[in-house]
């Protein structure tokens, strides 16, 4: 039974629930883009339960703040949030969660690897984010990058150093539960 699909699904649930959380612990910046520990939760979502389930976390996440749960940062909810500035952002967060997850066991079994696979979700994630926040903004790729990438990448390196040496802790306890 440990690896039913219903328990595949809470796991899911419950991950969506902690990056809702996370989300609301940020720190403000002067542009529009605030530091939340959102991409933490995704990142760890992505890790622990795989590209899919990984992926299917985020997914609900994101249709939670869509129909106007306030989960995104800020309290935030809503349509008018995804198509705002930082909405790539979060949808972003979908292909973050399903390279974090990928079933490349060699790179999940070490350190380095899922830092790589990590490495690879905060690209993709920055690339969607920022090109939306230029469409809305009409800011030029330099600001843009100034603003929404750059005061970001010492908080991701961080959280990625983390989530990497945390996941097969975090992994033997969600096995035994």
């Amino acid at each position: 039974m440990k690896n039913s699909s219903v328990r595949k699904l809470v796991f899911c649930a419950l991950f969506a629930a902690l990056i809702a959380v996370f989300a609301q612990l940020q720190i403000p910046l002067p542009g529009l883009v605030p530091i939340s520990l959102a991409t933490f939760g995704v990142m760890m979502a992505g890790l622990l339960l795989g590209w899919q389930y990984g992926a299917l976390a985020v997914l609900v996440y994101v249709l939670l703040g869509a129909v106007g749960a306030p989960v995104f940062a800020g309290l935030k909810g809503g349509v008018s949030a995804l198509m705002g500035p930082t909405g790539g952002y979060i949808v972003g967060y979908l292909p973050y969660a399903l390279l974090a997850g990928l079933p490349a066991k060699k790179l999940q079994g070490s350190f380095w690897g899922r830092c790589a696979l990590l490495a690879l979700g905060t690209l993709a994630c920055y690339g969607l984010g920022t090109a939306w926040f230029i469409h809305v903004t009409g800011k030029t790729l330099g600001a843009s990058l100034s603003l929404c990438v750059l005061p970001f990448l010492p908080g991701d390196a961080g959280k990625i150093l983390l989530s990497s040496f945390l996941t097969p802790r975090l992994r033997k306890a969600m096995e035994q539960a």
